[in-house]
């Protein structure tokens, strides 16, 4: 299992959380929901956006779905990974506690000196 692809997997988690904090304080800065149009604190994402009404919020309501899918599923991808790393550990454990056992094992078959 390669590490790059856990890091990666923990960054892209990472940075949607953020994205999403991001999002979440824009909203609170202004007065109007999103997608209710420019001036009102929607605008600026595109001209339906910017056009306000029930377009407007739809596709706010869209994005803020988009998002909320993406993170899930990075999510799930990275719990699926450490579960893998949960899994490479335990076996790594049960080799070592092996070869503690053989070598105990050879130590007690070696005769005692006088």
């Amino acid at each position: 299992m390669p590490y790059l692809e856990y890091e990666s997997n923990a960054l892209l988690a990472i940075n949607l959380l953020t994205h999403k904090k991001v999002f979440q304080n824009r909203d609170r800065m202004y007065s109007g929901e999103p997608g209710s149009g420019a001036g009102k604190g929607g605008g600026g994402g595109g001209a339906i956006r910017d056009a306000g009404g029930s377009f407007g919020k739809m596709e706010a309501a869209r994005e803020d779905q988009y998002f909320y899918n993406k993170q899930k599923e990075q999510l799930e991808n990275l719990k699926g990974h450490l579960d893998k790393e949960i899994a490479f550990h335990q076996e790594q454990i049960k080799r070592h506690e092996d070869a503690i056992r053989r070598h105990k094992q050879q130590m007690a078959e070696i005769p005692e000196s006088k």
